[in-house]
């Protein structure tokens, strides 16, 4: 499997590819984190990267490498939202047709925004699943190129350069920490990681209710989910990638899972202590860290916030929900 995994020639490469396109996004000491938890605790903001998501950085990677040939006739993708937005706007930079399939509950914020960039938007389906069932179909169709979400080789070598930018601002850390779903940011920036730093500690973290890569590791094979439910949509994936799943298992050292309640203390937090607008999914390191579920070891955390889409409307259930909770006291 060695052999098909990420390499740090490939990571190197999506770094050169995608800085005229991507944010270099600011890494910030969090000083309410640091002495809650007593260690040196730096926040990676990708909340504040275009399209307020990493997922442009492996979009912008896997389009920008299409030959003349494959960008005339444009990509396609499923999503729930965030990767769709990172292929829309990195398809109207090169002037390639983008053709996003979005399952029919996807926030409206989001759909709105992958059409502001001039892709063309299909609600299909009540699942990313179902969703991606419908994208290969047209993709069969029409011969497209499928820009997968998750499970593509350029799509995690792009992510992994979230990795090469900590690195250079904090080459000492001792612990990487970062949400998953589908495990494409967790393939890329492990990938990374352990290349330059084999001692560097990298945790995962999911929702509780979307936990599909936490079960395919403890099994030691790649497992589908009945069902997935989390307000984290972003990580609401029943099953990982194969490539993905290859890479935590060889270079991600533990996946731990967070309740909804903690996501939304960690979503709260960052909101009243941070002013920081971040979404489920991208609060689910904070949320582990805060609820004291990420191994002891190592002084120096560093925290992926992977993106800050989030719906009004989640937002105002969060804080209805938590105020009622605290009333009930």
């Amino acid at each position: 499997m060695a052999e098909q995994l990420v390499g740090m020639e490939e990571i190197g490469e999506a770094m050169d590819r995608i800085r005229s396109v991507v944010h270099r996004t600011p890494l910030q000491r969090c000083r309410t984190l640091s002495e809650q938890s007593g260690r040196e605790v730096y926040l990676k903001l990708e909340n504040l990267q275009k399209t307020g998501s990493f997922k442009v950085r492996g979009a912008v990677n896997k389009i920008y490498g299409l030959t003349p040939e494959q960008a005339a006739k444009g990509v396609i993708t499923a999503s729930a939202g965030n990767h769709a937005q990172g292929v829309a706007l990195a398809a109207q930079a090169m002037g390639v047709p983008a053709v996003v399939v979005m399952p029919r509950h996807a926030p409206e914020t989001k759909s709105s925004a992958t059409q502001s960039y001039g892709a063309k938007v299909i609600l299909a389906g009540n699942s990313y699943e179902e969703a991606y069932q419908e994208a290969c179909r047209l993709q069969a169709e029409s011969a497209m190129t499928f820009v997968h979400a998750f499970d593509d080789r350029a799509v995690i070598a792009g992510q992994g350069t979230i990795t090469l930018e900590i690195l250079e601002r904090l080459y000492d850390i001792d612990m990487l920490v970062a949400p998953v779903g589908g495990g494409g940011l967790i393939a890329g920036l492990a990938a990374a990681a352990k290349q330059i730093n084999p001692r560097l500690t990298v945790i995962g973290v999911q929702a509780a209710g979307a936990a599909a890569m936490a079960l395919s590791a403890a099994s030691d094979r790649l497992r589908c989910l009945d069902a997935a439910a989390t307000l984290a949509d972003g990580i609401c994936v029943r099953q990982p990638g194969a490539l993905t799943f290859a890479h935590v298992q060889r270079y991600v050292d533990d996946i731990v899972t967070v309740s909804e309640d903690e996501l939304t203390d960690a979503v709260l937090l960052l909101l009243e202590r941070g002013k920081l607008m971040v979404e489920g999914a991208g609060a689910a390191g904070i949320a582990a860290l805060m609820a004291g579920k990420l191994p002891q070891r190592g002084a120096k955390v560093a925290l992926v916030v992977s993106g800050g889409n989030l719906d009004p409307l989640a937002l105002s259930a969060m804080i209805h929900g938590r105020y009622r909770s605290a009333a009930s006291f």
